[in-house]
């Protein structure tokens, strides 16, 4: 189930929101989910969001144009246990209406609200048939721009002098 809530705790206000459970197939050797599965679900619910903004697979096919990733940064903060029911939020915190657009996650612990990863993707737009950075089609650029959301300026901790 899809759904944007109010910030409800949640790093940034109004987040696109999918509800997921840790799978077996999750769970490496160690007994906790294994990195490359907080991966699958950041894509997941990246996918989730721009299909419900109308972007599928189906529109990057006909346009020939799809937003790829092109950096990636995950700060893993706790483990998740096979079973365990999480959130799966993102947003979009930079379009800039041309070639790439970065997006943020965060994914939660569904019961307690602990926080077990954050992560920011910058994606750029490529033309399917070169393989190239192309511009964006402009419905990408209206759709990912309608639903930014502002991050609020992080100022430097006060230090003593």
């Amino acid at each position: 189930m899809t759904q944007r809530t109010a910030n409800d705790g949640w790093d940034l206000p109004t987040p696109f929101l999918i509800d997921h459970a840790v799978a077996r197939e999750d769970i490496d050797g160690l007994g906790h989910a294994n990195n490359t599965s907080y991966m699958r679900w950041c894509e997941r619910v990246s996918w989730a969001h721009s299909e419900s903004l109308g972007i599928t697979l189906d529109t990057y096919q006909t346009m020939r144009r799809a937003m790829v990733i092109r950096r990636c940064e995950y700060d893993y903060l706790s483990a998740a246990y096979a079973d365990e029911p999480l959130r799966l939020a993102t947003w979009v915190v930079e379009c800039d209406e041309i070639i790439r657009i970065v997006r943020r996650f965060q994914i939660r612990n569904a019961h307690d609200g602990r926080t077990l990863l954050r992560a920011r993707t910058e994606f750029a737009c490529i033309n399917l048939d070169t393989g190239r950075a192309s511009r964006m089609p402009q419905a990408f650029a209206d759709t990912y721009a309608s639903v930014l959301t502002p991050v609020p300026e992080q100022r430097a901790p006060n230090r003593p002098s």
